[in-house]
């Protein structure tokens, strides 16, 4: 009876140090088994583990990726045209045991306090180094790459491995935005004022071409029409010559008959001849007179 009562306890403590000896890894940790605040194991991989009771414990660290975002960020480009940046960064705990010796006590959240200054630094020292408008433009992956490549090298001292730096915006100042804004304004407008006597010189040599061709398009028809005309006159003299020679009173006939519709004609000026007139000569002659008679 009295070995059951002593048995029984016995038991109860044996149990109770063979679960304390035992702790499980989950596949998203690590773990480190301390004694006396001394490392004396490492467990990476998932599964059982075991310690010894009351001497050791067992500290867990998350074995993700983790993600930081710093607090909003003043930087000095080298125009000195001040930015506030936004940043963030992620990273994962690549070394255990380091990291225990940089940070202690503290855990993740000290680690996380001192990735924040070097990030905080290199982000300052990398931005400082080009203009604004590089960090403003779209294309900002180079600047993004240089500042995880300065922050790796720091964060290996805590057991940190830096996978990735983003900024998520870059703004101007409040104080700063309205100068920009005439800035970039009085940019546009002399952009467009290039434009625009651009435009209007190539309208001036496409004016002066369409003037050179209406011109040379002219002559050329004028010219053209004068041949016409001269050769048109020739034929013209030509009938008139072979008529004349065919028979000249008829050609004298219709010469005076033409005069007398042109000078004669309602509205044309007055004229002021004398009866004996050459310019009668054909009324008074035996044809016109024969020709009055008929009329």
């Amino acid at each position: 009876m009295r070995k059951s009562v002593f048995l029984l306890p016995t038991l109860i403590v044996i149990a109770v140090l063979a679960i304390s000896s035992v702790f499980i890894v989950d596949e998203r940790q690590k773990a480190l088994v301390l004694q006396f605040g001394q490392i004396v194991k490492v467990k990476e991989e998932p599964g059982l583990g075991f310690k010894l009771p009351l001497f050791q414990n067992v500290v867990f660290y998350d074995d993700r990726i983790l993600s930081r975002d710093l607090d909003p960020l003043e930087v000095t480009p080298s125009d000195d045209r001040r930015l506030i940046v936004d940043a963030f960064a992620r990273y994962r705990i690549s070394d255990v045991e380091r990291f225990r010796r940089a940070v202690g006590d503290g855990g993740e959240e000290r680690a996380a306090s001192r990735l924040d200054g070097i990030l905080r630094d290199t982000t300052r020292n990398v931005l400082g180094t080009v203009s604004s408008n590089d960090i403003l433009s779209v294309d900002r992956a180079a600047l993004m790459l240089r500042i995880r490549n300065d922050a790796i090298a720091e964060a290996r001292s805590l057991g940190l491995e830096v996978i990735d730096v983003r900024l998520k915006r870059t703004d101007l100042p409040p104080e700063n935005l309205n100068a920009t804004y005439e800035r970039m304004k009085a940019e546009r407008e002399r952009e467009a004022a290039d434009e625009i006597a651009r435009g209007n010189e190539a309208a001036q040599r496409v004016r002066a071409q369409a003037d050179r061709t209406v011109i040379e398009l002219t002559s050329d028809a004028t010219r053209q029409a004068e041949i016409t005309r001269g050769e048109a006159d020739a034929e013209r003299n030509a009938i008139f010559a072979e008529a004349f020679g065919a028979d000249p009173e008829f050609f004298e006939f219709y010469r005076s008959m033409t005069a007398y519709t042109r000078s004669l004609t309602p509205g044309n000026s007055s004229m002021v001849l004398s009866p004996d007139s050459e310019f009668f000569n054909y009324l008074k002659s035996d044809q016109g007179a024969r020709s009055a008679e008929g009329e």
